[in-house]
């Protein structure tokens, strides 16, 4: 991310069985060794852990192998199963806060929506959830980059801000992808009208493996004759942590494009990380991911072991 801009994130999560498409990646980009090919095969249970690295002066470093990382689960240092850095295809919900106080910035909202799409790769699927009020997808997830830009150009506004019911709903739209699931959300104040309790967001998101961004924009604007200075939700920034994104507050519209594209890029650039845990406790572990060379790495801190018979290492 450019310097200037603050990603932060942790991760709380529960490991998931291995998908096919990290198989997939992995067999592409790191061929293992035998013994590593009869170990971890489909139905393991590994942790996976994508990683961002960047500089001293904040740029992506994208040509690390997995002998510069290291993992440790409670403080014991975990071998390497799996790693690559080869694009992972996503499946992304863009939420956009279109309440009142936004009124006056919404045609930068829709351009910031509209140049992150049409900057997807052709394996990302995508689709808009307009947030106020109400909560109104503007389509069903697709590939096809300008209908979904076509549909950030129809963004209109609101009302009230329901942020936590808006977030129900795309975990809700996401509940089947196949792919890395998604949630980039932008939003300029605190929840007013949701039904939704925040607890519920965050541990369905972590349960659900769901990585969320926040765009916190802190603005103001014109109520009568008082000026109103909108302050983001902080369980924006919360939620984001707890799965695994990154927060960035931005303070000029101009700068939303900008800061939308950079997410995406940080999302195409990511490492992936995976280990399997030496101890199936069901207990929360503490999780750190660092370089041998002192980067800055962004990852996930802790995960909820499953509960069961310990991995065992080996053929």
């Amino acid at each position: 991310m450019p310097t200037g801009r603050k990603l932060e994130n942790a991760v709380a999560s529960r490991p998931r069985r291995v998908h096919g498409w990290i198989l997939a990646l992995v067999a592409a980009a790191w061929p293992l060794p035998a013994t590593a090919q009869a170990t971890f095969h489909t139905g393991t249970t590994l942790v996976p852990v994508f990683t961002t690295v960047t500089d001293e002066k904040d740029r992506l470093v994208p040509d690390l192998s997995s002998g510069d990382f290291e993992i440790f689960d409670n403080g014991k240092r975990q071998p390497v199963a799996m790693f690559a850095n080869d694009v992972v295809p996503l499946t992304i919900v863009v939420m956009l806060d279109t309440s009142a106080s936004m009124t006056a910035v919404l045609d930068d909202v829709k351009a910031a929506a509209e140049q992150f799409v049409i900057r997807l790769f052709p394996a990302d699927q995508a689709r808009l959830c307009v947030f106020n009020d109400r909560v109104r997808f503007m389509s069903a997830f697709t590939h096809d980059r300008d209908a979904l830009a076509a549909s950030a150009r129809e963004v209109d506004f609101g009302l009230q801000t329901r942020l936590y019911d808006a977030t129900a709903a795309s975990l809700d739209a996401l509940r089947t992808a196949a792919d890395r699931k998604v949630i980039v959300i932008l939003s300029d104040g605190e929840d007013t009208a949701s039904s939704t309790h925040w607890r519920t967001i965050v541990q369905r998101a972590r349960a659900e493996d769901v990585m969320v961004y926040g765009i916190g924009f802190e603005s103001q604007f014109r109520d009568g004759d008082e000026v109103v200075h909108t302050t983001p939700d902080p369980s924006l920034r919360k939620l984001a942590e707890e799965t695994g994104g990154g927060y960035v507050t931005v303070t000029r519209a101009g700068a939303l494009a900008g800061t939308f594209t950079d997410i995406l890029k940080e999302l195409h650039s990511q490492y992936l990380l995976a280990f399997a845990p030496a101890a199936n406790d069901g207990r929360v572990h503490r999780l750190v991911v660092q370089t041998r060379n002192g980067e800055h790495v962004r990852a996930r801190r802790s995960y909820v072991a499953a509960s069961g018979t310990p991995h065992t290492h080996g053929r």
